[in-house]
């Protein structure tokens, strides 16, 4: 069953995303860089605005951070142009959109988000209009925060265990096939195969978490965005933060971590790319734990980086937890 929210009919391609006076508004509402202008009116004049159309006719999706764009161009192929509002190494969590953004995404026939309360700053764009749009996490059934001033509330980084990555796989096709029927078969054989690849790498990673110690099998992060991998691979989740937000590296998350890794003597944490390590660092300082490595989720890095797609987003993240844990 498709698992996402269709509105609108193909290939209006452009009036998406041309009711953007409501999103424009917003947009330089918020914004300190602007290409917008305001007219004698009083109205948003966003019409000289450049607009993505791919010459080739092919689908336009937009999304809203770089991992969910590689998964679009995997189970694409040349069928369709993709492109991320947020770039390499952003952080999606609080991302406040720029109208250079609504200039990349404008025209877009399909809109591809995450939920779980990630991304929604995607909405104020949306709202009102008649974009198709489809959230990719919504075959997951979501963790809950465990603590922080988000307890309760979904985990949003679903995509870090392949298994649920595959659910996103499986929607995506789906809303591809719907916006374009006539590569029903080109995106489903696609799909099959990546999903293919995520399972094959779920069952290497539990193959490899087996080998690491009982008593080592925890994983340290700044951030809680490894419990759906963590429940996936049976290792114990600890964190600094459980969500990327304002309260990041406070002394008491601080002084709790310290505490916790003194008692077990964990030996190796980790802290993700796009955060600071400095409160990683004064905890493996105060532990004699080792600082071991950065590890991927929010974003992709560009191009000439380690992690260019999700498949090596995941690669990265899995060896290098499974060596450190096992050293």
């Amino acid at each position: 069953m498709p698992k996402f929210d269709v509105r609108g009919g193909r290939k209006a391609r452009g009036a998406r995303w041309r009711n953007a006076a409501v999103a424009a508004t917003v947009a330089c509402a918020t914004i300190v860089s602007s290409a917008c202008t305001v007219g004698p009116s009083g109205a948003t004049d966003v019409d000289d605005r450049p607009r993505f159309i791919d010459p080739a006719d092919r689908v336009v999706v937009a999304t809203t951070f770089t991992v969910l764009a590689d998964m679009v161009r995997r189970v694409g192929g040349d069928r369709v142009q993709v492109e991320s509002v947020t770039t390499p190494g952003a952080d999606v969590h609080q991302y406040e959109p720029t109208v250079e953004d609504l200039k990349r995404v404008e025209g877009a026939d399909l809109v591809v988000s995450n939920g779980l309360g990630m991304d929604d700053w995607l909405l104020r764009f949306i709202d009102g209009t008649d974009a198709r749009h489809v959230v990719t996490s919504a075959g997951v059934d979501p963790l809950p925060v465990r603590s922080g001033n988000y307890t309760g509330r979904p985990n949003p980084h679903a995509w870090m265990s392949p298994l649920e990555g595959a659910e996103y796989i499986r929607t995506i096709a789906a809303a591809l096939t719907d916006v374009d029927p006539e590569g029903d078969r080109e995106y489903h054989a696609r799909a099959a195969d990546y999903i293919g690849e995520l399972e094959e790498m779920a069952d290497r990673a539990r193959a490899a978490v087996e080998t690491v110690p009982e008593d080592r099998r925890v994983l340290v992060t700044c951030e809680g965005a490894f419990s759906y991998l963590a429940r996936d691979l049976g290792l114990e989740e600890l964190y600094l933060w459980p969500v990327n937000s304002e309260n990041q590296g406070l002394p008491r998350q601080i002084t709790a971590l310290i505490d916790e890794i003194r008692q077990r003597e964990l030996p190796a944490v980790f802290c993700e790319s796009t955060v600071s390590d400095a409160a990683m660092q004064q905890v493996a300082a105060e532990t004699g734990s080792r600082l071991a490595g950065v590890l991927y989720v929010d974003s992709l890095s560009a191009p000439s980086g380690p992690v260019p797609t999700y498949l090596d987003l995941l690669d990265h993240d899995l060896e290098t937890i499974s060596r450190e844990l096992t050293t």
